[in-house]
């Protein structure tokens, strides 16, 4: 059985000052799957995951060429048409970054801001949201009791289960993550391992990893970087 594809990218290449870091990539990746994307340090993989929901814009002297399309609410659509909005894609398209970056302010209030910035004011419905988005992370029934604690008092695994747990408040269909583990102890990274397994029949991601075995361990695709572009 042929599996569906989730994105598609065709000839895409991106520089920064006059600098290429992505040449001509060709590739696409299939839904509710994880994909590993690997490769030597310096040859544009964390580039490559901002490309797919715009997060490198505004950055002065970066250009892009190439199409994005991802099917988004049940259809293909090309990320960078006029009518794509930005807000709207990354509501879609969410991204965790290689350090967890905790808000100043209660765990409550870290997975509830981005939907106070997408302009929910229901309180009952948010503390919901809340819930459920820290379930999906498998932090529950750690920080049940504590919510209003800041939440740059968690550990480090927690703080980074945190940071996805409100990637997801927003029910993305895209998950990318750049080395979400690599500042980690082995045991925070066995937990959100078996997060990423349990998340992925219910959306679609992108891994960056330079762990061989993290990599065999979790991942149903592999695609290497090599030379500023994919070479498998």
């Amino acid at each position: 059985m042929t599996e569906a594809i989730k994105i598609k990218v065709t000839d895409l290449s991106f520089s920064y000052r006059d600098r290429p870091i992505l040449k001509n990539v060709n590739v696409d990746f299939a839904e509710n799957s994880i994909t590993a994307l690997t490769g030597p340090s310096g040859v544009g993989k964390s580039t490559f995951l901002m490309t797919l929901n715009r997060l490198w814009e505004n950055l002065p002297d970066a250009d892009m060429t190439g199409t994005v399309e991802i099917k988004l609410q049940g259809r293909f659509r090309n990320v960078y048409a006029p009518t794509m909005s930005v807000t709207e894609l990354r509501k879609m398209v969410a991204m965790v970054f290689q350090a967890p970056n905790p808000l100043p302010m209660s765990i409550r209030k870290n997975i509830a801001f981005p939907l106070k910035l997408a302009g929910e004011g229901n309180r009952e419905f948010m503390a919901h949201k809340v819930e459920h988005a820290l379930r999906m992370a498998n932090l529950w029934d750690e920080v049940k009791g504590r919510l209003n604690d800041d939440a740059r008092t968690l550990s480090g695994g927690q703080q980074q289960r945190l940071c996805i747990a409100r990637a997801l408040v927003l029910e993305p269909e895209v998950l990318l993550l750049d080395e979400p583990t690599s500042s980690l102890d082995q045991t925070s990274i066995a937990v959100i391992e078996e997060l990423l397994l349990g998340l992925k029949d219910r959306l679609t991601i992108l891994l960056v990893s330079h762990y061989l075995e993290q990599v065999s361990r979790i991942s149903d695709t592999i695609v290497t970087f090599d030379d500023n572009t994919i070479i498998s």
